[in-house]
Formats: structure tokens, C-alpha cells, sequence
């Protein structure tokens, strides 16, 4: 069976309000921060690789490397295997990015076979290589493959937001916040949504990852 997915904003607002009879504290939430954005794109090698150079890094750190990556021309596979990792460090990459994008070259990832697999089968594919943890295959779950049941337990943001929804006297953890929304499969993408966005109203500021 095909994966579900939420393929535009019209689908999004139905996964919205069938989780908001599930969880009705949802309806304030989206009244405060309305639609969020879907924020899909195209995935791939280079979706992973950029995921990989920015991890832990600002925003505007890691926008400079990947420029000067792709202006080196060292965002495929072939033109990684044939730089050095001098070349690549010397466009920013520190040597344990540099040892996570061989990683990621080597596994040689069929990204188009991604597409039927289910969620967890995804991430123990993705994680294989070194480098991606369970949070960014997530990522790309949600944001890549358009799915549709993706609850990042261990993102910051989701765990803060859901603790101010859902009273907690404090923040919870991975596997207690997992416990929690397990009723609101399969509509837990829509949640990771407004929960970001709600944290973002919560400190005035984007909480979506990039």
C-alpha cells in the first residue's frame, strides 16, 4: 500500500481538522497561527547533503558553505568522489562533514525506491549513513517525501510547543511526548506543523526547520 501523503494546502487542512477532533486544543492553535506551510521540496542527494552541511550551524553559515559548494561544483555524487578532502574542507566543510558526505556517496541511496517505502523503512535506510540521525530522516519525510504521519519527538521546538498545548508542568521527553500523541495517528505531519508554528508565535520568531 502506497504511503499517505499531504500533497497541498487543501489536504493539509483536512489532516488539520480531523486531528482537531481528535485533539481538540489544536482549534486555538490554529485559530492563533492559521494554515502553516507545507514547505515541500524536491529531495535527493543534494536535499540530504545540504541537511548534512548545515547541522549545527547557523542559518547564514551554513547558506555560505553550500554556496561555495555549489560554486565549486561539489554537490553530486561523481564530483565528491573525485575531490579530495582537502578541496572539500577547503570550501568550509569541517573533516567530520567531510567524512558524512562520503558516507552519504557511498551508501548510494535509491532515492526514487524512497518514495513507496514505508516511514520507518525510510529511516533505518536513511540513518544507515553516517551522519544522518533519526531526526533529519524524519525531515525528510516530511518535507521530501510529503508524508503525512511524522511527529519529530526530539525536535526541540515540537517538544516545547506541546508541552504549553497540552499543560505539562515540563518539557517531555522523546519517548513520554510519543506516548502522548499516539492518538493523533495519522494526522501527526499536520501536528509537527501547527506545533512548530505555534512555537514560533510562542518566541516571536521561525521555528520551521530550513
Amino acid at each position: 500500500m502506497r504511503p499517505h501523503i499531504i500533497e497541498n494546502p487543501h489536504e493539509l487542512e483536512e489532516h488539520i481538522t480531523a486531528l482537531v477532533a481528535i485533539e481538540p486544543k489544536f482549534a486555538a492553535v490554529y485559530n492563533q497561527v492559521g494554515m502553516p506551510s507545507l514547505r515541500h521540496n524536491t529531495g535527493g542527494f543534494e536535499q540530504l547533503m545540504r541537511a548534512m552541511v548545515g547541522q549545527q550551524l547557523s542559518v547564514a553559515a551554513a547558506a555560505s558553505i553550500w554556496q561555495r559548494l555549489i560554486d565549486a561544483d561539489m554537490t553530486a555524487p561523481q564530483a565528491i568522489n573525485k575531490a579530495s578532502d582537502e578541496a572539500l574542507r577547503a570550501q568550509g566543510l569541517s573533516k567530520q562533514k567531510t567524512r558524512y558526505i562520503r558516507s552519504l556517496v557511498e551508501h548510494d541511496i535509491d532515492f526514487g525506491a524512497l518514495v513507496a517505502m514505508p516511514d520507518e523503512d525510510v529511516i533505518k535506510t536513511l540513518t544507515a549513513v553516517t551522519g544522518i540521525g533519526r531526526w533529519t530522516a524524519e525531515m525528510y519525510l516530511l518535507f521530501s517525501l510529503k508524508r503525512a504521519d511524522v511527529l519529530a519527538v526530539d525536535d526541540l521546538a515540537i517538544k516545547v510547543a506541546a508541552m504549553h498545548l497540552l499543560d505539562l508542568a515540563e518539557r517531555p521527553t522523546p519517548k513520554h511526548l510519543k506516548r502522548l500523541t499516539q492518538d493523533w495517528s495519522p494526522h501527526r505531519s499536520a501536528a509537527s506543523l501547527l506545533l512548530w508554528s505555534y512555537y514560533g508565535s510562542l518566541r516571536n520568531k521561525t521555528a520551521i526547520p530550513l
